[in-house]
C-alpha cells in the first residue's frame, strides 16, 4: 500500500484512540479494504484519499455511529463522547463563527452593492449630483477607471457571485449544525 494511504490510517487510528481497541481495528480493516479495493480498481491513491475525505470528519462520523448505537452507559461509552464532543467542538470553534459571519456579510454585500452603483449610474445618466457617488463603484487602485453603466454591469455579476456564495455560506452551516446536532441528540447517556 502506498505512503499516503499509511498515512491517512495512521491519522484515522490517531482519531479514533478512545474506541475500543476491537472496533478501532474493525474500523481501521474496513477503510483498509475499501482502499486495496479502489486501488485493485486502478483508481489512483490520491484519488483514494479525496473520496474518502478529512480523517477528522470520517472519524467523527464513525464515533457519531458508534455513540448512536449504545444507549447504556460504559466508560468506553464516555470516553467515545468525549472524543466526539472535542472533535466538534474544536472544528465548531472555526466553522460556525466563520460561516455565521461570512454568509450574511456575503448575502448583504450581494444586495447592496448593485444598488448602490444603480444610484450612481442615476446619478450620471440624470446629472443629480448626489453627495459623494463617486466613491461608489468598482476601484481597480486607479488603473482603469469605468464608465458608471459598465460599472453597474460588473456590479450585477459581482453581487450576484457574493450573494450565491453567501447562500452557500449559509447552507453549509445549517447543514453542519443539523448534522453535529443529529448526533448529539443520539447521545442519551
Amino acid at each position: 500500500m502506498e505512503k499516503i494511504l499509511n498515512e491517512y490510517l495512521e491519522k484515522m487510528e490517531k482519531y479514533l484512540k478512545p474506541v475500543a481497541v476491537s472496533e478501532r481495528v474493525d474500523i481501521i480493516k474496513e477503510i483498509k479494504s475499501e482502499m486495496q479495493e479502489l486501488q485493485n480498481n486502478d483508481i489512483p491513491a490520491e484519488q483514494i484519499i479525496e473520496r474518502l475525505g478529512d480523517p477528522k470528519d470520517l472519524a467523527k462520523a464513525y464515533l457519531g455511529d458508534l455513540l448512536s448505537k449504545e444507549s447504556k452507559f460504559s466508560w468506553n461509552r464516555f470516553l467515545i463522547v468525549c472524543a466526539f464532543y472535542s472533535l466538534v467542538g474544536f472544528s465548531g470553534m472555526v466553522v460556525i463563527p466563520c460561516l455565521a459571519i461570512i454568509a450574511p456579510t456575503f448575502i448583504f454585500c450581494g444586495i447592496i452593492s448593485p444598488i448602490l452603483v444603480a444610484v450612481k449610474m442615476v446619478d450620471y445618466i440624470f446629472g443629480l449630483g448626489i453627495p459623494y457617488v463617486e466613491n461608489i463603484g468598482v476601484f481597480l487602485g486607479g488603473i482603469v477607471t469605468f464608465n458608471p453603466i459598465i460599472e453597474f454591469v460588473i456590479s450585477l455579476v459581482i453581487g450576484a457571485l457574493l450573494y450565491w456564495l453567501g447562500r452557500g455560506a449559509w447552507r453549509l452551516l445549517t447543514l453542519y449544525c443539523k448534522k453535529i446536532s443529529k448526533t448529539a441528540s443520539n447521545l442519551s447517556i
